[in-house]
């Protein structure tokens, strides 16, 4: 017997080096020996035995073709964190797909609760992976390090304001790590480099060297406003690198309600205040490699590809029961 097509559509590919993309990849990979998988930006009109739409909005218009022009064929949505904390709020497209698909999956526990009961009803959880990464030799100073590219979503503006609220003398050095997708935070980027000579922001790098820098820091500061559950956190904690992250769902969804490493989000001083404790406080770090420990086997890739090919099992198999009933 054949695999079956499934179409994962992206509204990112390889060359956007972004989140999506490679939730896309990795998925195509835990997919290959089951099935035929291909990724594109949107439906081109070939039939399919499955689609997986990544993101509500952006992937709106292949969702709401292929559930018109071939309805018998299953559609698994999966919803990023503009969906869930934003998008699905504001934006009838984005509803227009969760109401089309057969399925959804949301990326940490939190979003779940953020569905309305009948989408809920439809959903699961699925928390991305990352392979373990052995760490390089770690300088004297305190690295923290923060990867994300630089958009509003991202508020690397907080991170930013921090760097000049900590004293020079304190032994830390702040990477910063992204592509200016917004001039002006670029020019941000490059005042406070200028101004503050601990905080250092390396623009957009390959993906292996933003591991190994991930892996190398004795921190990751995650400061973003709107999330789905940031890939970066993930591969800190595989590769037992502790989080200094904001408050946000997406985030307290990966780490726990009762995690010890948070700061209000868009808060500098709060930040600020976080970093120096760690530096200072080598309880309050421990504390934190401790708790990120606790988290790291759920992130394993083992995990994500057994429940990634199960929805994918119970898509197909749901659409057979539908086409036998008829």
């Amino acid at each position: 017997m054949s695999k079956p097509r499934v179409l994962i559509v992206s509204p990112a590919l390889a060359q956007d080096n972004n989140g999506n993309w490679r939730t896309a990849s990795r998925w195509q990979a835990f997919l290959s020996a089951v099935a035929r998988v291909e990724i594109a930006r949107t439906w081109d009109g070939t039939p399919c035995d499955a689609m997986i739409a990544l993101h509500a909005r952006r992937s709106a218009d292949p969702v709401a073709r292929i559930a018109i022009e071939r309805p018998g064929t299953p559609i698994g949505l999966v919803l990023t964190g503009t969906d869930v904390y934003r998008d699905i709020l504001q934006d009838e497209s984005a509803r227009h797909s969760l109401e089309c698909a057969s399925g959804l999956v949301v990326l940490q526990p939190d979003a779940l609760e953020r569905l309305a009961p009948a989408h809920r009803a439809k959903a699961r959880v699925i928390l991305q992976s990352a392979t373990a990464w052995r760490p390089r030799p770690r300088a004297r100073s305190i690295d923290f390090v923060a990867v994300g590219h630089l958009r509003d979503e991202k508020d690397p503006r907080t991170l930013m304001e921090a760097a000049g609220h900590l004293a020079p003398d304190l032994g830390v050095r702040i990477i910063h790590i992204g592509e200016a997708l917004d001039p002006a935070l670029a020019e941000q980027a490059r005042r406070t480099m200028a101004r503050c000579p601990h905080y250092r922001w390396l623009g957009g790098v390959p993906r292996e060297k933003a591991r190994a820098w991930i892996a190398s820091g004795r921190a990751l500061v995650h400061m973003s406003r709107i999330e789905g559950g940031a890939q970066a956190v993930i591969e800190a904690v595989r590769s037992g690198v502790p989080v200094l992250a904001s408050r946000i769902g997406g985030n307290v969804g990966l780490l726990g309600e009762d995690y010890a490493g948070y700061f209000e989000a868009g808060n500098s001083l709060a930040l600020a205040a976080c970093m120096r404790r760690f530096v200072l406080e080598p309880d309050y770090a421990a504390q934190l490699s401790k708790q990120c420990g606790r988290r790291e086997p759920q992130f394993r890739p083992e995990v994500e590809r057994a429940l990634v090919r199960q929805w994918i099992a119970d898509l197909l198999d749901g659409s057979k029961r539908r086409v036998q009933a008829r």
